[in-house]
């Protein structure tokens, strides 16, 4: 039997089997993964920022752990030989209906504690000569990292300290009792004193496999994104977000610099038929009437028509979504953008339709549950990890 055993191989899990062993030095600790390699769904497939916890309800989860994760990230990617950049962040206003978020934005930065300067017009077309706007946030601490490879080298870490991890292992069965958990599939089966469950897509599916009464459910939601050309790399210098809607949790349609050099514009939000389906058009039959299915959706659907009309316009002509970026860059033009390949965001609906904003996170006596970590999760993974071990030592 082990003492610890993760259920997840993103780096939220991972980091969590690195921290647990860090507390535990000389423990045995199993972590599964389905796919046959790591960081392969949510933590390979995003804009790989180094968020600042601007946005965040302050006093939540995700305030918290962003603004500790983004430190932590820094610093776990400078001692490690990681290439990362803290290039900043510009958050645009374009109107005046954005300029008076913006301003309540400034309001929650300071009170998250994240460092910000307020823009003019002028200041922001001197940072950025392409971007335009009646005003901005520059955010000098966001910065850009690939959390694929801080997750090869936490595994690195894990192996290094005893580690298993065991990968193409579905999990189809977690009993638990008064003194083990045991998790089961077609792979094989393990019993260990405490488990974590860091599912991503597959949370909701992996609770109710373990007997939880939750009242919830995760809904896919696409990201789709474009790539500029190789002539086009050098358009901004930094991060270019617009104005956030503060009653949707998706941060608009953005410029990105990647670590790699690369320039993505994106991502919208369209739902997903497919809770691990990237190609566009993707169905999973099971998938697709869960969600249809569900009342929660339903409401979701229901209280957000526009915006879902919006996203699926801009996810079947382009020129609509070129149009969301040429709010901010005028300059930019529909044979600028190349396709790239999408990600999907594990969103968590409650049944009465509403949203998950904040990181969720349930236990039994000898388990926790990670329900809900999309963005800013791989960020906020080194500081999720400590509060999980934590919690698995009260």
């Amino acid at each position: 039997m082990y003492d610890y055993c993760v259920i997840g191989g993103g780096i939220v899990g991972v980091a969590t089997a690195h921290r647990i062993l860090d507390r535990h030095p000389g423990a045995s600790l199993l972590l599964v993964e389905k796919a046959g390699e790591l960081a392969v769904h949510q933590t390979g497939h995003n804009s790989g920022v180094i968020h600042s916890g601007i946005y965040y309800e302050p006093g939540s989860l995700k305030a918290r752990l962003c603004v500790r994760g983004a430190e932590l990230t820094k610093e776990f990617a400078a001692a490690h030989d990681i290439p990362f950049q803290v290039c900043g962040k510009l958050l645009v206003a374009t109107d005046s209906a954005e300029q008076a978020r913006m301003l309540a934005l400034y309001e929650r930065s300071v009170t998250n504690g994240v460092e910000v300067e307020l823009l003019d017009a002028a200041e922001l077309v001197r940072r950025e000569p392409r971007v335009t706007g009646v005003g901005a946030l520059f955010v000098p601490g966001t910065g850009i990292v690939d959390y694929t490879r801080v997750t090869a080298e936490l595994a690195r870490q894990v192996r290094a300290g005893g580690g298993e991890i065991v990968l193409g292992a579905e999990i189809t069965s977690i009993s638990e009792t008064a003194d083990a958990v045991t998790v089961s599939g077609p792979s094989g089966s393990w019993r260990a004193a405490r488990l974590v469950v860091c599912a991503g897509l597959q949370a909701d599916r992996m609770a109710r496999l373990a007997g939880l009464d939750i009242d919830l459910r995760i809904v896919p939601f696409r990201g789709e994104y474009y790539q500029l050309p190789p002539h086009r790399k050098d358009l901004v210098r930094t991060l270019i977000y617009p104005i956030p809607d503060p009653e949707l949790p998706f941060l608009g349609v953005h410029l990105s610099p990647t670590i790699d050099g690369d320039l993505t514009v994106g991502p919208n939000a369209v739902l997903g038929l497919a809770r691990e389906g990237y190609a566009k058009g993707s169905v999973n039959w099971r998938d697709a009437r869960e969600i249809l299915g569900y009342r929660g959706f339903h409401r979701v659907a229901a209280n957000n028509v526009r915006t879902g009309l919006r996203e699926m316009r801009n996810s079947v002509f382009k020129r609509g979504y070129l149009a969301e970026c040429r709010r901010y860059c005028p300059e930019l033009t529909a044979a600028d953008l190349l396709p790239r390949e999408a990600g999907i965001r594990a969103q968590a609906v409650l049944r009465d339709g509403t949203l998950v904003h904040d990181f969720l996170i349930e236990r039994t006596p000898r388990s926790v549950h990670v329900l809900n970590a999309p963005s800013p999760a791989a960020t906020s993974a080194l500081p999720i990890a400590e509060h999980i071990a934590a919690q698995l030592d009260s």
